[in-house]
């Protein structure tokens, strides 16, 4: 690495240059050397990485069994890690204790629930049960996914870990889909969450990937090419600065509403559902599942067509109407998921506000601007068009402070092993 032997698959992970390029350098050599200090000098070691991700189009459509596009970005958690003999798997992740775990026993630990331990044991454990290898590792590991943005930190270092294994003991044979499952698999049953496929398999495949999760035990996962670097729009987030406390109850009335119109015709999800019997019904479904019910549930047939759009448009690229699509999916967020800002705290709209002034700042110069992720709290997604991105970032930074606006990059590829993969055709583009 000091050599700059890595450099181009570093610009090929984070499409940087020059002292931004330099930088990424340092960062895997503090890793390097923070390992040494952990785990001794002089061993034999690889480089592995897992990107954030983004959600492009399907706002809450997944857990109906909906349609999403989403992409990985740049931001990412890494890992320097190196083969044990003695059964273990050591992890330490910057600015958190040490997890130790020994491979004999990976039973699931009540006292390891929502613990970064119990993810670390059900993916070994996932492996195991899969036929795959496993064995012990040192590993430290960093990132700087923003926790809380909507940019999956949580599912960065379940790949991670997953792509750690696949890498030190298994040739690479498991697939992105399959990793992205291990994650899932130690999410569910081991940390105690029950969540989809979503932020997991966007990590691990990487670029822009169209999600149809009809089956959710076997989601159609199709990775579509886009160069988006060249198209000459700049993706920003930008952190709202506003608190995801108490807002439980909010992301959990979402799908129990949704469900509450299905279940008027006899169905878990409304994927099930056809949209023209539904609006065939509404008068009844409303008085069933009550008028907010109703309204998500018509956002979810809208919003679950547009993802499907979205992605046809980059396939053509035909970035007008994807930005429309993208504009038109973040006021049916607003207006009719009504994911924006909490109901009990109508007092607190950071989200609200942000949107209104991205709007104002780009309805004339092109792109296009949503909610980013679960919603409520957190991040504006913002699609700016290059020439503007220096005014939109100066702009958002004075109204809600400085480093508010993040600039990210499209990451071509998901969980790697920068080792193995270092001097492959994979980065000679």
């Amino acid at each position: 690495m000091q050599n700059g032997e890595f450099d181009r698959i570093f610009w090929y992970l984070y499409e940087e240059d020059g002292e931004e390029l330099i930088k990424e350098r340092q960062r895997y050599l503090r890793a390097a050397e923070r390992f040494s200090g952990y785990y001794g000098k002089r061993r034999e070691v690889e480089l592995f990485s897992a990107p954030g991700r983004t959600e492009i189009g399907g706002n809450h459509t997944d857990h109906q069994h909906g349609r999403v596009l989403s992409a990985s970005v740049n931001m990412d958690a890494i890992a320097v890690a190196s083969k044990t003999e003695d059964g273990k798997i050591r992890i330490k992740s910057e600015g958190f204790p040490e997890d130790v775990i020994d491979l004999s026993d990976l039973s699931i630990k009540e006292d390891e629930k929502n613990h970064s331990a119990s993810l670390i044991r059900g993916i070994a454990a996932w492996f195991q049960q899969k036929g795959g290898k496993t064995g012990g590792f040192d590993a430290y590991t960093t990132s700087n996914v923003l926790s809380g943005s909507g940019l999956s930190s949580s599912a960065a270092f379940e790949v991670l870990v997953g792509t750690i294994f696949n890498g030190l003991y298994n040739q690479q044979k498991f697939s992105p889909v399959e990793i992205a499952q291990a994650g899932q698999y130690a999410e569910n049953t081991y940390f105690g969450k029950p969540s989809g496929l979503l932020d997991q398999a966007s990590s691990s495949v990487g670029g822009f990937v169209a999600f149809d999760f009809a089956d959710p035990q076997k989601p159609l996962v199709e990775k579509v090419t886009f160069d988006f670097s060249n198209s000459g729009y700049t993706l920003c987030v930008v952190d709202t600065h506003a608190s995801h406390a108490n807002l439980t109850p909010d992301y959990a009335a979402i799908p129990r509403e949704m469900k509450a119109a299905a279940t008027f015709f006899g169905k878990d999800f409304l994927r099930d559902v056809p949209e023209e019997t539904f609006y065939q019904n509404l008068r009844e479904v409303r008085k069933s599942a009550g008028d907010r019910a109703t309204l998500r549930a018509m956002h979810f047939f809208a919003e679950n067509r547009r993802a499907q759009e979205e992605t046809k448009c980059l396939k053509e690229k035909d970035l007008d109407k994807f930005f429309e699509l993208l504009i038109d999916s973040g006021r049916s967020s607003f207006m009719y998921l009504q994911n924006v800002y909490s109901p009990a705290h109508p007092e607190q709209q950071a989200v609200s506000l942000t949107l209104c002034l991205c709007e104002r700042l780009l309805s004339k110069t092109g792109g296009s601007w949503r909610i980013q992720g679960g919603g409520f709290a957190g991040t504006v997604q913002a699609f700016v068009p290059n020439e503007s991105l220096e005014f939109f970032r100066k702009q958002i930074d004075a109204f809600l402070g400085e480093g508010s606006c993040r600039v990210l990059k499209i990451r071509p590829v998901g969980g790697i092993s920068l080792t193995q993969e270092n001097g492959k055709e994979i980065c000679n583009g």
